[in-house]
């Protein structure tokens, strides 16, 4: 059995980031990350452009200007503008190219086709530059930027349709347990409805992981040992849920270890979620979590999703970490390193109640993880403790 500490390091040292890529719509491409530099193939604005509504000046030496005209959004003219002439001009529309400043409609009185300036304007004032933002053949994106939303748009403003990202892994969830039926069915006397497999998925979905298959195996060798089989073949990352212990129906390990996995580390020092187990065979991650449900989600905040971001080539792959002040009081049982459902709110903490493994009630008000290092066996009300933020 392994520390906390030490299962995480082998992760990390363990899990390396793809090198598959694929060319995908950047409307599609929200939390994929660039596999390459993206150059930008137009200067930005590839116009002279007004920042806002108001009159575009022939000149910036007068205080009167005669009204010739108006230019607007989408407009594809240059009119001549002389001096002391100026036009109307709206937001985002084309500055003439004679035209030395915008003035604010806020700051003119118009009358008899007369601008009459209530203050000095300065030479290129509320004019957007040619190329401002940014100038063709530069780099608007670099390699490793993660897509978002504002990148999205970035790109699509520079008329980008396609962009290279890494490609994110395929992911094979398999539940465990011959005591485990769909919800919806009517529950038998020592039935239970199987809810990991449907957490796991949503957690990933959350993350942006949508390349999800299910397996469902009865506690039988043989069917083990042959779905196994099967989906460390075909897919980049296997979560099994449940099966790992070694109780007499538990045949994960056993099959696992017949398939002649890489096993990394099985048991870590903490609670919940004793009985994790890490392995790889070729390009293929696999992740045995524990059965009982908070346990499981434990292990895959803390251990999975981590892996898989950083295959997925995120740079920040890990959940991030801060100290907040308890506002609880709680005694450790045991010696292990102990991840505990919490609810944070400003720098205040609250260990919530219900932190059994296999309580999900509490994990679902929790909006935070408190990580108790194996030498704290207690904490007190206004002491400063280590808060794993959850997605």
């Amino acid at each position: 059995m392994i520390t906390v500490e030490k299962a995480l390091q082998l992760a990390q040292k363990n899990i390396q980031k793809t090198t598959i890529t694929s060319d995908i719509l950047i409307s599609k491409s929200l939390g994929y990350v660039l596999a390459e530099d993206i150059l930008s193939p137009i200067h930005m604005p590839p116009f002279r452009q007004s920042a806002m509504d108001g009159y575009a000046l022939g000149s910036i030496d007068e205080k009167t200007f005669t009204l010739i005209g108006e230019v607007k959004a989408g407009d594809d003219t240059d009119p001549k503008l002389e001096q002391g002439e100026a036009i109307r001009i709206f937001t985002g529309a084309p500055v003439p190219s004679q035209a030395q400043a915008v003035i604010m409609q806020e700051k003119v009185t118009v009358q008899n086709n007369q601008v009459i300036l209530s203050e000095h304007v300065v030479s290129n004032a509320n004019i957007r530059p040619f190329g401002e933002q940014i100038k063709k053949d530069d780099i608007a994106l670099a390699k490793g930027t993660l897509m978002t939303a504002a990148a999205i748009g970035y790109l699509a403003s520079l008329g980008i349709t396609h962009i290279p990202v890494y490609q994110k892994p395929s992911i094979a969830i398999i539940a465990t347990g011959n005591e485990l039926i769909p919800p919806g069915q009517e529950l038998k006397y020592g039935q239970i409805y199987e809810s990991n497999s449907i957490m796991l998925s949503s957690a990933l979905n959350k993350a942006g992981f949508t390349d999800i298959s299910y397996y469902k195996i009865e506690d039988e060798y043989d069917l083990t040992l042959s779905i196994l089989e099967t989906v460390i073949d075909q897919y980049d990352v296997v979560l099994i849920s449940g099966g790992i212990s070694v109780g007499d129906y538990d045949f994960v390990g056993k099959a696992l270890q017949a398939l002649d996995v890489e096993e990394i580390f099985y048991k870590v020092k903490q609670k919940p979620g004793k009985p994790l187990y890490f392995a790889k065979k070729q390009n293929t991650t696999i992740f045995a979590l524990p059965g009982n449900p908070a346990s499981s989600l434990s292990c895959f905040y803390i251990y999975v999703l981590p892996s898989l971001l950083k295959i997925a080539g995120y740079e920040n792959h890990n959940l991030t970490r801060n100290t907040a002040i308890s506002a609880s009081h709680y005694q450790k049982k045991g010696q292990r390193a102990e991840f505990l459902k919490a609810l944070i709110d400003g720098n205040k903490v609250t260990i919530l109640d219900g932190q059994a493994s296999s309580m999900l009630r509490s994990f679902a008000l929790a909006n935070a993880i408190v990580y108790l290092p194996e030498e704290v066996t207690e904490v007190n009300i206004g002491d400063t403790v280590t808060v794993i933020n959850l997605p």
